[in-house]
């Protein structure tokens, strides 16, 4: 071999030995990416939804969700509701629809979210819980080689014996309710582990809180009912005005039970700025489950409680009590027809429906109707307003509109009862051709002409109340998950995980020195203080040394000579 090989063979040995000890970066071929395949993805995804950063924005963005449940009336609370924002704001329905805004406890991207916060949850919880029962399990670490570094730290000499201070300072420690052991030349304790426990029984309490409103979703039921007084209510399908239920529950689960009203009490401020204000709303009832009848009284937030069931008061209005005779004297319609209120005072409208009302000249057969508008408190003749002045029973009027031919209640189509459908009626008119109204008393008639009878205000006005029958099975289970999560926060947010370790070793002097350090998982000013309690309590076990006399000091030395006369 040549000596230009050999130098060249050198050269590249020494290239490759200064590649391999050189920082600088080096140019490497890249052929291929590295993959991630399913598995990897899968494995991704998952370790990125079940992060506590996750969970937090599927917490926020299902709290931001519930803002349109709050603010836009939704169908599976009021129908009714739905229907006039529907008819006031033509331009917004069609993209309310589309973002089921109408709907949002039960749509899509709600339930979506709902779903990836439960998973979310589970998967943190799970691997969180098997770690801390690790640490339950096993003991607390043994103490660092240097005490010194740590943020709370004291040491002081002692006369003595390492083994006494050790065994003082575990007793001391284990007074405390720290978990302390022996490890090597030093006592190792810690304490705070309700501060995991409170974290974790904080996120189990949400889950509990989803299981709850899931369950309720699945397995409530809710109808209401008006009910006249006199009137009564048997927990039945049927006897429903409106009823709502959850997708799992079935009807054979309504709660067997009725009740009667017996009579309604409400009082209203009489005077001053509050005039009136509801003072007092009290329906007394009396119910049964099969057996004698008791007696209740139903109350604003205080429901009837009959078995899981709970009856609540929720409205209330007047009912004034009208007689319908037809031409011949024959009555052929009498009783309390509900109106339904439209203002604080109590205003009302609503419509009297007859279906057996007469036969006109041609001896074809004519069903009534009358819109009825009616007024507790009139202001009286000439005041220009037909609206109440106050919702007591002051001084009841009612307006009366009389209509004539199909009521079409047998077309096949839903109805509301307190809304004449007038498409096939006709209005009354008077001798002179004007259309036939009037304003009544309790005890006046309004006369119908062409023979079409009569119908007369009552003096007898009765009141009704609405209530709302509900079973909601997971408002306990709900419940409990709330106090369950507060306590847990509470735990979490004040309660400090430290540690604490204790060092006792002979010096060279034979002197035993004492070390303690505190090390804490969050800053907190409380640790400082805790050591320095606990040092003091120490130190009556292991009392701090007098200062060693140095020997040059054993036997007095001569008094200085003053510096004048040193100077002399």
């Amino acid at each position: 071999m040549s000596k230009t090989d050999t130098s060249e063979t050198g050269r590249a040995a020494e290239e490759a030995a200064g590649a391999q000890l050189s920082t600088a970066p080096q140019e490497e071929t890249v052929v291929g990416g590295p993959t991630l395949g399913v598995v990897g993805w899968i494995r991704w995804f998952w370790r990125q939804l079940t992060s506590m950063r996750v969970a937090l924005i599927l917490l926020f963005l299902l709290s931001l969700g519930a803002v349109p449940g709050s603010l836009i009336p939704q169908t599976s609370a009021d129908e009714l509701k739905v229907q006039a924002f529907k008819d006031a704001h033509k331009t917004l329905t069609p993209l309310y629809e589309k973002l089921q805004f109408f709907d949002v406890y039960s749509s899509v991207w709600f339930s979506a979210i709902y779903i990836l916060l439960f998973v979310s949850l589970i998967g943190c919880i799970v691997p969180r819980s098997w770690q801390f029962v690790g640490q339950l399990r096993s003991r607390p670490p043994g103490a660092p080689r240097r005490l010194d570094r740590l943020p709370a730290y004291t040491t002081w000499r002692t006369e003595a014996e390492p083994e006494q201070v050790h065994e003082a300072a575990l007793t001391l420690l284990k007074g405390r309710r720290f978990r302390a052991h022996t490890a090597g030349n030093a006592v190792a304790a810690e304490k705070g582990y309700l501060r995991e426990a409170g974290n974790l029984a904080f996120h189990v309490a949400l889950i509990v809180m989803l299981v709850a409103f899931a369950w309720g979703q699945l397995f409530k039921s809710e109808g209401g009912k008006l009910i006249v007084e006199g009137d009564g209510f048997s927990n039945t399908l049927t006897q429903y005005d409106d009823f709502k239920s959850g997708s799992q529950f079935g009807t054979d689960e309504l709660e067997p039970f009725s009740f009667k009203l017996e009579s309604f009490n409400g009082t209203y401020e009489k005077n001053g700025p509050q005039r009136g204000t509801p003072r007092t709303f009290e329906a007394a009832v009396s119910y049964s489950q099969g057996g004698a009848d008791k007696k209740a009284v139903i109350r604003v937030n205080e429901p009837l409680k009959v078995g899981d069931s709970k009856v609540y008061l929720i409205a209330h209005g007047y009912a004034p009590v009208v007689t319908v005779k037809d031409g011949r004297g024959k009555t052929v319609f009498h009783g309390a027809v509900p109106l339904l209120p439209i203002d604080n005072n109590i205003t009302s409208t609503g419509a009297i429906k007859v279906m057996d009302g007469y036969r006109d000249k041609n001896g074809k057969k004519e069903q009534l109707g009358f819109q009825a508008f009616f007024v507790p408190t009139f202001a009286g003749a000439g005041k220009g307003t037909m609206f109440s002045q106050f919702p007591a029973l002051d001084f009841p009027v009612m307006a009366l509109t009389g209509f004539h031919g199909d009521l079409r209640v047998n077309s096949g189509l839903p109805q509301n009862v307190y809304q004449l459908d007038k498409s096939k009626m006709t209005q009354f008119t008077d001798a002179s051709g004007n259309k036939l109204a009037q304003r009544m008393l309790p005890g006046e008639t309004m006369t119908l002409p062409d023979g079409a009878g009569s119908i007369t205000f009552e003096k007898d006005v009765k009141e009704w109340a609405s209530f709302q029958i509900s079973q909601q099975p997971g408002n306990g289970l709900a419940l409990a998950g709330a106090i369950a999560a507060i306590a847990g926060l509470t735990g979490s947010l004040f309660i400090q995980r430290r540690r604490v370790w204790v060092r006792a070793v002979r010096g060279e002097d034979g002197v035993t020195v004492v070390e303690m350090a505190g090390l804490g998982r969050s800053e907190s000013a409380k640790l400082p203080e805790e050591l320095g309690d606990l040092a003091v309590a120490l130190t009556v076990q292991a009392p701090p040394a007098a200062e060693a006399v140095p020997e040059t000091a054993e036997e007095p030395a001569e008094d200085p000579a003053p510096s004048g006369e040193a100077d002399k």
